[in-house]
């Protein structure tokens, strides 16, 4: 069960990295990276963002290039909440693949 300061600052924190995430990949074209949830552990120091990846055939590229930039995103990050929060917790991304398991049952089903 989360507490109810973790849950706000979880929504603080996707809204913030959707944001940066949206961004950065405007560069990219024809890829879209959004955050469907984040979990923050209950001393608020550590960050799970779990990252829906269109199309999903480049996620493992793009998860494993934002990992490699987990720094630089938790600055940008720091920049943006630095009001709201103290202490800016670590980043850990991972790649949320519920959209392709949903598509894989309705193909099942659909047999």
């Amino acid at each position: 069960m989360e507490t109810t300061r973790q849950q706000k600052i979880s929504r603080l924190i996707q809204k913030e990295l959707s944001d940066i995430f949206q961004r950065q990949t405007q560069a990219l074209h024809g890829v879209l990276v959004s955050v469907s949830t984040v979990r923050i552990s209950p001393d608020l120091s550590i960050c799970r963002a779990y990252l829906s990846v269109f199309p999903s055939e480049r996620a493992t590229e793009i998860l494993e290039n934002i990992n490699n930039n987990a720094r630089e995103v938790r600055y940008e990050l720091g920049t943006r909440v630095r009001h709201q929060l103290r202490i800016i917790p670590e980043l850990k991304f991972f790649v949320d693949d519920s959209l392709d398991y949903i598509e894989h049952i309705d193909e099942l089903l659909s047999r």
